[in-house]
């Protein structure tokens, strides 16, 4: 998969891009993530990307110069990518719409900035504008670095333990049951017998209901999602 990621900070994705299971997938060969810079598409002599609204108010918005020209570029060779715009007006970001785009081959991110992008840009250029949720952050580059984070680990080969996908949170549509690790007792605190009873029917069955519990405290939204 390619995915490259228009930006006016490359520089925020340099560690990113070399880390944890992005790095994992792009040394096999599985991700290709590349930064643009947004400023390479200026024009002008100080390489400027944003303006005043018309209209006035607080604020900046992203000019649709360098956003046309670098979109164009990008496209220019693969026009079959998705474009991806993070916006407050966003559809909110799920681990189902993160399977839907682990299935393409190539996405394109803007990450917004200021008051978002200049109306032309945003109407012509974008296939889907996405929100991780109803907060605000300074600008799109951290959604995008979670967005791709949660995509590239769905892509076969990159992680070691495929089961552990659907084992995880949200799959299917629950949070995870509890979790522990060695060892069996700690300061007067034990497992629970059923992990080491060797009853793998039974660890299924508790870790079900566990689960179920979990979801039904702190995530009740998600049950309408679910089986019981």
């Amino acid at each position: 998969m390619l995915i490259e990621v228009i930006t006016i900070f490359p520089g925020m994705f340099a560690s990113v891009m070399t880390q944890g299971v992005l790095g994992k997938a792009q040394e096999r060969g599985i991700l290709n993530l590349r930064a643009i810079n947004l400023r390479d598409y200026c024009t002008d002599r100080h390489r400027v990307t944003d303006d005043y609204p018309f209209g006035g108010g607080a604020g900046l918005v992203m000019k649709p110069e360098p956003v046309f020209r670098a979109m164009a570029h990008l496209r220019h060779d693969h026009p079959e990518a998705v474009s991806i715009l993070t916006s407050p007006q966003g559809e909110h970001f799920t681990q189902e719409m993160a399977r839907e785009l682990a299935g393409r081959r190539h996405l394109i991110f803007l990450c917004g900035r200021y008051r978002g992008v200049d109306e032309r840009a945003r109407e012509k250029l974008f296939d889907r504008e996405v929100s991780l949720g109803d907060y605000v952050l300074s600008g799109g580059e951290l959604a995008v670095m979670v967005m791709i984070d949660a995509i590239t680990r769905l892509l076969p080969g990159t992680l070691g333990n495929v089961d552990s996908l659907e084992e995880e949170s949200f799959s299917p549509s629950l949070l995870d049951s509890p979790q522990w690790t060695r060892p069996q007792d700690y300061e007067g605190m034990s497992v629970p017998e059923v992990l080491v009873s060797g009853d793998h029917k039974e660890i299924e069955l508790w870790r079900r209901q566990k689960a179920l519990e979990a979801t039904r405290k702190h995530r009740p939204d998600l049950l309408d999602n679910s089986t019981t």
